[in-house]
């Protein structure tokens, strides 16, 4: 399949799991749960290499593949799944998420509900070692949500229905490239991300614009060095129909990411400047909004929170993700009926995906209704 049926498959909501050689990661029919039997929580993991459709280039690095360990925790019949994936900015590896999750016992834990108590356990083991964490959290809350008969938007309280539009993201690259890509996403989806940072930050832009008119985000990831000319920068953007901006500047430079939003015409959100809940507090007034991805935040029940602080302070959200399979991109789009803007399409960047779950329906996310994740694990895959 090449990218362009790809992308029509991706974005058409309801296309049958079984066009895929799909089948229900659940197989029997999920009813809520009891807890005080005697079962025990068990948790196995294997490496599984993300392979990426082309070569993605952004301002620090180009990658054709993302490590990943793709993570199960099961449970009296039911198994939740988790995931793990390393771009390498994280600065974390496979070796280093297979010792972290050795450390993890979960027998030790009457049953999966005791989210608090084990959840925090987790975190304990290490100060780092944030995918890995992730990887635990997603699959203890899609376990949950078997056992309770819900999807996790729902248990939250949010609308499924107002799930955002997800951006198409158009790495770095030549004109023709740039437009190559455009063209074939630009009728599928309703805003771009377009990656920026370099040298060529107003070619990318003028050759997309030669396509076609869609909204634009872009993301600087800590690539622009001088704030009065990621100003100026912003100014044209701006003009030129670009309805956001990511990470300007380095993430240890908060005066001058502070006074670029103060005078910016758009809205500037923090992505490497932020990593957890504790990272909130000092950026409020410095930033227009967080992104929040489960890598680096230690997954669902940490991105709640950082949300309803954000919210609470003022801050706009964004829900993002890494390169992933469609179980820790769909993990994070139950958050996204919350969020401000979404850039939940790391599932659609690869070419060898486990599940199918959240899709994309005219550019907007469509959430399953299934409980905890609702995943469909397709079996064309290992």
């Amino acid at each position: 399949m090449d990218r362009r049926d790809f992308l029509k498959t991706a974005a058409a909501a309801g296309t049958g799991a079984a066009l895929l050689g799909c089948r229900p990661v659940q197989p029997k029919a999920p009813v809520p749960y009891r807890a005080g039997g005697r079962a025990r929580m068990q948790l196995s993991w294997e490496p599984y290499e993300l392979q990426l459709r082309h070569t993605f280039t952004v301002a620090s690095y180009s990658r054709t593949t993302t490590p990943d360990v793709q993570v199960e925790i099961r449970y009296d019949g039911f198994t939740g799944h988790g995931e793990a994936s390393m771009p390498p900015y994280l600065g974390q590896t496979v070796e280093s998420v297979c010792a972290f999750l050795q450390k993890v016992d979960l027998s030790r834990f009457a049953d999966p509900f005791q989210l608090e108590d084990i959840l925090a356990y987790v975190d304990s083991l290490s100060p780092g070692d944030s995918a890995a964490k992730a990887a635990v959290d997603i699959a203890l809350h899609d376990l949950v949500g078997q056992l309770l008969g819900q999807p996790w938007w729902r248990l939250w309280g949010l609308d499924a229905a107002k799930a955002p539009d997800t951006t198409f993201t158009i790495g770095i690259d030549t004109p023709d490239v740039v437009r190559e890509k455009t063209r074939e996403c630009a009728d599928r989806f309703n805003i771009l991300k377009v990656k920026v940072g370099l040298d060529n930050d107003y070619e990318m832009i003028r050759t997309i614009r030669e396509v076609t008119d869609l909204p634009i985000a872009v993301d600087a990831n800590q690539g622009w060095t001088d704030r009065q000319k990621a100003l100026d920068e912003i100014f044209w953007l701006k003009e030129h129909g670009v309805v956001m901006v990511e990470q300007p500047m380095g993430k240890d430079r908060l005066d001058d990411n502070a006074w670029i939003t103060e005078h910016s015409p758009l809205p500037v959100f923090a992505d490497e400047a932020v990593q957890r809940l504790a990272d909130v507090p000092a950026l409020v007034g410095a930033y227009s909004g967080i992104n929040i991805k489960l890598m680096k935040c230690t997954g669902m029940r940490e991105a709640w929170r950082m949300a309803s602080y954000a919210r609470a302070a003022g801050m706009r959200v964004m829900v993002g993700c890494m390169t992933e399979t469609s179980c820790a991109v769909t993990a994070a789009a139950h958050l996204s009926p919350l969020s401000d803007f979404a850039d939940l399409d790391g599932n659609l960047l690869i070419s060898n995906d486990r599940f199918r779950g959240v899709t994309v329906e005219r550019g907007r996310l469509v959430l399953p209704d299934a409980p905890g994740l609702g995943l469909v694990k397709c079996s064309s895959t290992p």
